[in-house]
């Protein structure tokens, strides 16, 4: 299995473009793993949620909605600097596959802190019509099967 890395630090509200498409999208791409950690841990209290979505955000916020077909996947990180457990969770459909960019966000519904986020994304070569599919289905906003 071949895998792509991507990470990054983002601030409070702010999204990232990670470029993906090729001029013939025979490359795919499906979601492996996604981590996130606030920037100053056990410093600032922070309730991170970190989302990556196969189309640009006009707005960001910290709402989840796994019935939103442009999600890949989402990541929630809790800390309270005052004591006490440390909560995170993450989710990613990772059936989902696609062939153009994708885009990462950051909310802190907290304060205004920055998170880490580490991406791996498996590499899948596409057939022609696999790609047509994909792109397709991408540029309709559908979720891929």
């Amino acid at each position: 299995m071949v895998v792509k890395t991507f990470r990054g630090l983002l601030a409070d509200g702010a999204q990232e473009r990670i470029k993906l498409q090729t001029s013939t999208g025979k490359v795919g791409y499906r979601i492996v793993k996604l981590k996130l950690i606030p920037s100053a841990p056990g410093v600032v209290s922070s309730e991170n949620i970190v989302k990556v979505y196969n189309e640009f955000q006009s707005s960001i916020d910290g709402l989840v909605d796994f019935a939103d077909s442009a999600l890949l996947g989402a990541s929630y990180y809790n800390a309270n600097t005052s004591g006490g457990d440390v909560d995170f969770t993450t989710v990613v459909f990772d059936r989902e596959i696609f062939n153009q960019d994708i885009y990462i966000t950051h909310s802190d519904v907290r304060g205004s802190g920055s998170a880490n986020y580490y991406l791996e994304l498996e590499v899948i070569p596409l057939a022609s019509d696999e790609a047509a599919i994909t792109t397709v289905k991408a540029m309709r906003g559908l979720a891929v099967d």
